[in-house]
């Protein structure tokens, strides 16, 4: 049994108040820490290391205008913005867009360019990642997260392969793979000892998009005016709540919200992400995948009005990047809106959209 599945199931045993009690002690500046991980006494006793991160980072990275991409019958359009905001020094979010450099190489900050999916590998992937463990660290963790994770996908993912099981565990050996290079550069080089990431993507393949996420950061979609919450939070208030200790109400401003107890450069995350969930795509659809400096500060309401309001997917991006700041977001803030339209280049959906949504796989067979 893991050291979290012990965690729960003594948390399902005890209340809130005990808890709380025997985690305060070893707790005396965490809570205003963002995403310290600095419960050693929790970590210690059920068996696992704390990882704590350093609130480092600001400068404006606004990224890659929209980008046409065309798979078959169904197009994607996309806009990502990465704001250093309003409080950091340094940017320790990142991002992976098809043919588009990642913020440390030197992403373009406007860009547009049109191109089709047959010519790219993996040309339908896209990656949002929030680095943790200071500036140089979370910097390093979430660049190794968007470049590794790709590459490992396409080797293991032809572009003939349209098998749902296969592609799933493609995604979560990817994953795992960059979980264990970051264990491994945490563990060799002193500034990056304390680093992890989280990490959020969307694979979009014949009409159906495999979604997967590990640590807080978010994939949602949105359609017909209302906004789904595609991935979870691996908080430890997250947790609470799955164990009924604290009710859903108390989780989003919980002092331990933004403490993980999962996140790539974790032991616990060498399996790869928990779910693959594997959803249909129509056109009109929206995808959203945001770091929670972004979905910290904006409801997902407003998110979705934004995205739904807003026809250019960058200027959309621009807009829930720009209500975050308005909203006091103290933190990175990250955005990827990616938008269906039909080979017509509408957002209509037809009767004959594709196939029904399909049940996310829990189990790693």
């Amino acid at each position: 049994m893991s050291w979290y599945s012990r965690f729960m199931k003594w948390l399902a045993g005890t209340t809130y108040d005990a808890a709380f009690q025997a985690t305060e002690e070893s707790w005396p500046t965490a809570f205003n820490k963002r995403r310290s991980r600095s419960w050693k006494a929790i970590k210690r006793a059920f068996g696992a290391e704390p990882s704590p991160r350093d609130p480092e980072a600001t400068d404006d990275y606004p990224a890659p205008s929209s980008i046409m991409l065309l798979p078959g019958v169904l197009k994607l359009r996309v806009g990502i913005v990465s704001s250093v905001g309003n409080y950091r020094e340094h940017n320790e979010d990142n991002y992976f867009v098809p043919g588009r450099k990642s913020i440390l190489d030197g992403g373009s900050t406007e860009a547009t360019a049109e191109m089709f999916v047959s010519e790219l590998e993996p040309s339908n992937l896209f990656i949002v990642a929030d680095g943790m463990g200071g500036q140089s660290a979370g910097e390093e963790a979430s660049r190794m997260a968007v470049e590794i994770i790709p590459k490992a996908v396409a080797r293991r993912l032809s572009s003939a392969e349209n098998d749902q099981r296969k592609i799933q565990t493609v995604i979560r050996e990817a994953v795992a793979e960059a979980n264990q290079e970051i264990l491994g550069s945490s563990g060799t080089v002193t500034e990056y000892s304390n680093m992890g990431t989280t990490v959020v993507l969307a694979l979009f393949r014949n009409a159906r998009v495999y979604v997967a996420g590990i640590g807080d950061s978010r994939a949602y979609r949105i359609r017909e005016g209302k906004i789904q919450q595609i991935t979870k939070d691996h908080s430890l208030a997250d947790a609470l709540g799955e164990a009924g200790t604290i009710t859903k109400e108390e989780v989003a401003n919980h002092k331990f919200k933004n403490i993980l107890y999962l996140y790539l450069g974790c032991k616990d995350a060498g399996g790869g992400p928990e779910e693959v969930h594997v959803l249909d795509v129509r056109p009109g659809d929206r995808f959203l995948l945001a770091s929670d400096g972004l979905t910290g500060s904006v409801s997902d309401e407003q998110m979705a009005a934004i995205v739904e309001s807003i026809d250019d997917p960058q200027r959309a991006a621009k807009a829930l990047k720009d209500r975050a700041l308005a909203n006091d977001s103290r933190d990175n803030v990250t955005g990827m809106v990616i938008q269906v339209r039909g080979d017509n280049g509408t957002t209509d959906s037809g009767s004959d959209a594709g196939p029904g949504p399909v049940v996310p796989e829990r189990s790693r067979a």
